[in-house]
């Protein structure tokens, strides 16, 4: 049963907001939703856990069409200039010198209304910890959960998702609410390549704090937000990154914040969900589709020794990584639709952009488990990407 509630997790809409009732505008949100529901509800029947979901109902070429358009942000982490005291204050002077990412927007990107409250995040590093702060506006702060690793989303919250490497796999997901309650996951790959939520995995060394600036749950006042600051021991982090950590000068990790905000009303002096209402879904970097389980368009942060400014590089395997996935998401719905994989482009028959200048020319081949599909690059290193098909991303 909790492994279903990770499958549902931002896979379309958390399951607090199932239970509200009405549907998603959109048939691919609504199929999405139909088929998880007809999960949880397998699970229960026959106790045996999640089955497999998403493979047989989404529409993966409308997934990509969404996404495509949405290009991930990108941000330059410095080094910490000074002692980081994890209280939620954000006033010591590397915080004041960190710059701030661009304002939060809809997990859909600009196709959806601008956010109703500010979301912002700052990052830094040294050789203990990667640092994470936030700022989130918020009228009525309030929080409901208070056990470690419980559904820490059926709260307002705020989350981070970490892949160290960019491979689309071996990623991590941490989540906190307003009381300072956590939840830490570890997914060796997405739901939608028949992942699962690692719920026993912890960050070793976790700090984390939360300061209010108004009063928590007390619908009787208006508050300004909520602040939080947490410290990641690359320790921890090193563990799936398969790369140096902390990182070496100019390494980029993956990385997105999410912020989950449900609609309430204040009745006889108590918070309520709206019925009927589903959640907000405010993120960092949009992925275009309500799924925050897309690596591939998460943000990039760029780790640096040297002091402001620092010019970010944009990844200059990006084209070739973007024509992958083109690939990967148009073999995914052959597959669906004629029960095996292709063995080429022609007979996927995908047409794929004219080639950037980094690309010479891209394929794909069948394989014992599926398919690889690769680019040869215009690089000096690396000089072959490829993706395979559980959306694994390797270079050689």
């Amino acid at each position: 049963m909790v492994a279903c509630l990770f499958r549902l997790k931002h896979s379309s809409i958390p399951f607090a907001a199932c239970a509200a009732g009405p549907g998603l505008a959109g048939r691919a949100r609504r199929t999405r939703r139909i088929i998880r529901w007809q999960v949880l509800i397998a699970s229960v029947a026959v106790g045996a856990g999640c089955l497999g979901f998403g493979v047989s109902a989404a529409n993966f070429l409308e997934d990509w069409a969404r996404m495509a358009p949405r290009k991930p942000r990108g941000y330059v982490c410095y080094q910490a200039a000074g002692p980081i005291q994890i209280d939620g204050r954000l006033d010591e002077p590397a915080w004041q010198r960190a710059p701030w990412t661009e304002d939060f927007a809809d997990i859909e990107g600009p196709i959806k209304p601008r956010p109703r409250f500010r979301t912002r995040a700052k990052m830094l590093w040294d050789e203990e910890n990667f640092y994470v702060a936030a700022e989130l506006e918020e009228p009525h702060v309030w929080g409901t959960q208070t056990q470690h690793d419980s559904v820490i989303f059926r709260d307002n919250d705020f989350e981070v998702f970490i892949d160290p490497n960019g491979d689309n796999h071996e990623y991590y997901e941490f989540e906190m609410n307003a009381l300072n309650t956590t939840w830490d996951l570890l997914l060796k790959k997405p739901y939608k390549d028949g992942g699962s939520a690692i719920n026993e995995w912890e960050i070793r060394g976790l700090r984390t704090a939360v300061r209010v600036r108004g009063t928590l749950n007390n619908p009787d006042d208006v508050d300004r937000g909520w602040t939080v600051e947490i410290a990641f021991p690359w320790k921890a982090l090193a563990e799936y990154a398969h790369r140096p950590a902390p990182p070496l000068e100019g390494d980029q990790w993956r990385v997105d914040f999410s912020r989950v905000e449900w609609p309430i009303n204040v009745t006889q002096g108590r918070y309520e969900k709206i019925p009927g209402r589903r959640e907000d879904n405010w993120v960092w970097s949009p992925t275009g589709i309500v799924d925050m389980h897309r690596p591939e368009r998460w943000g990039y942060v760029q780790f640096s020794r040297r002091p402001p400014p620092v010019r970010f590089r944009p990844d200059p395997t990006g084209p070739a990584r973007d024509l992958l996935q083109e690939i990967y998401y148009a073999e995914r719905d052959f597959q669906q639709r004629r029960g095996r994989w292709a063995a080429s482009l022609a007979e996927l028959g995908l047409r794929l952009p004219a080639l950037p200048p980094s690309v010479r020319s891209v394929g794909v081949a069948s394989t014992e488990n599926g398919f690889a599909a690769s680019a040869d690059l215009n690089l000096a290193r690396p000089r072959h990407l490829h993706i395979r098909q559980d959306s694994l991303v390797w270079s050689d």
